[in-house]
């Protein structure tokens, strides 16, 4: 299914706010795995640093904490609701030695606290990231930076925008940045 189409059906899904409120936070985010190339991308567009504190939100399998723990020696933490995918991801950790860095948490992602991220990786339907918003927007440091996956956060402009015309398997994908 080519983006646009994709793209479509998700802002029919969730068009009216009472349909958005039906649906509960795991089909606000549902697991749908990151390409590596654009995780990869995903941090560099962030600017992302050794020592540096990384939050992923909605981090599934782990990929993009993993990623920023061992490629880019950052301290990483994922919030996920799904307690298999918590496990999944611990277990990878654990395989790659990644503990000292790497860490999943195990719980809603609207009721952590944000306040030492230096940057935030987000990829969430719409209907969830106008749930994040507002508790970003009280939490983060002045030069946190967010980049979010696919979907803007509608309130917020972006200091830069990076479209990618192909993942590798053949899909398009567009990332935000944004800057406290």
């Amino acid at each position: 299914m080519n983006r646009t189409i994709a793209v479509a059906l998700l802002a029919l899904l969730f068009c009216t706010s009472s349909l958005a409120q039906a649906v509960d936070a795991e089909k606000l985010a549902p697991y749908y795995p990151t390409p590596q190339t654009i995780v990869d991308k995903m941090l560099q567009l962030g600017g992302l640093k050794a020592g540096e504190r990384v939050y992923d939100l909605g981090s599934g399998d782990g990929r993009i904490v993993i990623t920023a723990a061992d490629k880019f020696h950052a301290d990483a933490i994922g919030i996920e609701l799904d307690k298999d995918l918590c496990k999944q991801s611990l277990d990878r950790i654990h395989k790659l030695h990644l503990e000292k860095n790497a860490h999943i948490v195990n719980g809603d992602l609207l009721k952590q606290n944000y306040s030492s991220a230096d940057l935030v990786t987000v990829y969430l339907f719409p209907g969830f990231i106008d749930k994040v918003q507002p508790l970003l927007d009280q939490q983060l440091k002045k030069g946190a930076r967010v980049v979010c996956h696919d979907f803007e956060f509608k309130n917020w402009t972006p200091d830069k925008v990076q479209n990618i015309a192909d993942d590798g398997d053949g899909r398009s994908h567009t990332l935000y940045l944004y800057r406290k």
